[in-house]
């Protein structure tokens, strides 16, 4: 057989669109994301804050159980943690149930921080999906959360 015959008995593969594609419609989702919060909260990255108001719902954690509940990786929580440390929005102290580890906890400045900053991350949350109905946000929460 030749090639010319052979390439038209091989069917054509389905044609690529990378404007239909998840990931990068998730990144372009991300990036209006990303740049709602900047314009809303110039003064934290979103690690930053995401890890405070974390800090803030659980109470004092290691930096190993706060970055797995704000799904970082060791080296990105300490990082975050180095940076709001700086800031005077946490500090450290040995965890009373286990000295050998310690734990995050943050100050009163950095409660203060994330309630002063609550209703703005709120409305990021709500610019963010302003494209969707409010039946359109439910269920766009809902499948998000069932990918995660």
């Amino acid at each position: 057989m030749k090639t010319t015959e052979m390439a038209k008995n091989i069917a054509e593969p389905e044609i690529y669109r990378l404007d239909e594609q998840v990931g990068f419609m998730l990144r372009r989702a991300t990036q209006r994301h990303l740049a709602i919060f900047n314009n809303l909260m110039p003064d934290f990255t979103p690690t930053q804050f995401a890890a405070l108001a974390k800090l803030c719902e659980l109470g004092p954690v290691s930096q190993n159980e706060l970055g797995r509940q704000t799904a970082m990786d060791a080296a990105t929580i300490k990082g975050v943690i180095d940076r709001l440390r700086k800031r005077g929005y946490v500090t450290t102290r040995p965890d009373p149930g286990d000295q050998r580890r310690i734990q995050i906890v943050p100050t009163g400045d950095g409660r203060t921080a994330y309630l002063e900053r609550v209703t703005a991350a709120q409305e990021i949350t709500a610019r963010t999906l302003e494209p969707l109905s409010p039946r359109e946000r439910g269920e766009f929460l809902d499948l998000l959360g069932r990918m995660t």
